[in-house]
């Protein structure tokens, strides 16, 4: 299977560079799997689409401000030691607790040893470890709590196709969904940013269910799949935790038959990475044979394996969904319109089927949807 295989082209105004004014007055595209057929909405009237005893499980991470500003250190020729020029550096992921892997701006001058302050010494850094990918191993120095410098000088990590001079204000709030809780991501799961409390109320009292896990979303949601064969490319692994309400929320629904709806392709690769690990244990369990399983996507709704089962866990994934995946537990799935040939709109396409994925999108296309994170989004049914 080619990655080329999952290209399209997309006009460049068309990219939401901005959130809408209201967040569940985006667009919503209403894709029907079994007729192949599309419907036209909006966000607010997601009510409409759902029945009483759906399940919709969302991903609580909060996204933190990863992106630090400051100086460069230099020594003057007195030995003494002065800011000098402008560094971005960008927290992908924490190794100990004031020791982080990082993307630093710009790389090829921070060698080891290179030293950077932020917020006029309240936090400094030394770049201790170069790694593949343009990824810098650094560690800190903070005068006080170190999330809490963070927390007061850091600046929201808007994806790199925003293109803007400055962060807006307004995106320490809009990009963080209104249940955000578990601090630890470095990109909002964007499918939850269209929900409003108001809304969540109404589907409630439809009587849609609504229950929480976390997924600490990571850089490589941002990275391109640079392989020609879509089995070749693998995903960075991300941290998740299923508390004990979501797993038996989550299996009472599986039992009764109910749709499980997936707010993100983040809360997908969660309920799917501990659905296909307890699959294998149970198979290890009566044979030492191969367990994985494909099968090519039908037109039929999702149904639940009746082996499926979820358990209360922290662990992480790097779970890469592609056509041919068995889904264990998400019949229905709520997502953003994501990036040409990216591991998302693949993990999409293996829900709904590539050509109706790809019809689906130039039906939003020609009907000027807004794209990607602060864009629209699609209900698969």
């Amino acid at each position: 299977m080619l990655v080329s295989d999952f290209d399209y082209d997309l006009p460049e105004h068309l990219i939401a560079q901005e959130p809408v004014e209201r967040r569940d007055r985006s667009r919503l595209l209403i894709v029907d799997r079994a007729r192949g057929k599309f419907e036209d909405s909006v966000f607010a009237d997601l009510p409409r689409y759902l029945k009483p005893g759906d399940l919709l499980v969302l991903n609580n991470t909060r996204v933190f401000p990863a992106r630090l500003i400051g100086r460069r250190l230099r020594r003057t020729s007195r030995g003494e030691m002065v800011p000098g020029g402008r560094v971005e550096v960008f927290l992908v992921s924490r190794i100990e607790p004031l020791v982080w892997e990082t993307l630093v701006k710009p790389g090829r001058a921070l060698l080891p040893g290179a030293r950077v302050e932020f917020a006029r010494g309240k936090l400094t850094a030394e770049v201790i470890e170069w790694r593949e990918g343009g990824r810098r191993v650094v560690r800190f120095e903070a005068a006080g709590d170190f999330d809490d410098i963070i927390n007061r000088i850091g600046r929201t990590p808007l994806p790199p196709y925003i293109k803007r001079d400055e962060e807006d204000r307004l995106d320490a709030e809009r990009y963080q969904t209104v249940f955000a809780s578990k601090r630890g991501a470095v990109a909002a799961p964007t499918a939850g940013l269209h929900f409003t409390q108001e809304l969540l109320g109404r589907l409630r009292s439809r009587g849609v269910e609504t229950t929480e896990i976390t997924l600490h979303v990571g850089y490589g949601t941002f990275q391109p799949v640079r392989v020609e064969r879509v089995e070749d490319h693998r995903v960075e692994s991300e941290a998740y935790s299923i508390g004990e309400e979501a797993a038996a929320s989550i299996n009472r629904a599986m039992k009764d038959g109910r749709r499980v709806i997936a707010v993100g392709t983040t809360t997908t690769r969660a309920l799917e990475s501990e659905a296909t690990q307890g699959s294998r244990r149970e198979e290890e369990q009566r044979s030492t044979g191969d367990v994985t399983s494909q099968c090519t996507v039908s037109a039929a709704p999702l149904l639940h394996r009746s082996s499926a089962q979820i358990r209360p866990i922290s662990a992480t994934t790097g779970l890469f969904i592609y056509p041919g995946f068995e889904f264990n537990v998400v019949t229905g799935l709520i997502t953003n319109f994501h990036l040409p040939r990216s591991s998302l709109l693949i993990l999409v396409s293996a829900m709904a089927g590539r050509e109706l994925i790809l019809r689906a999108y130039r039906h939003a296309i020609k009907n000027e949807y807004r794209f990607y994170s602060y864009g629209d989004a699609m209900l698969i049914l």
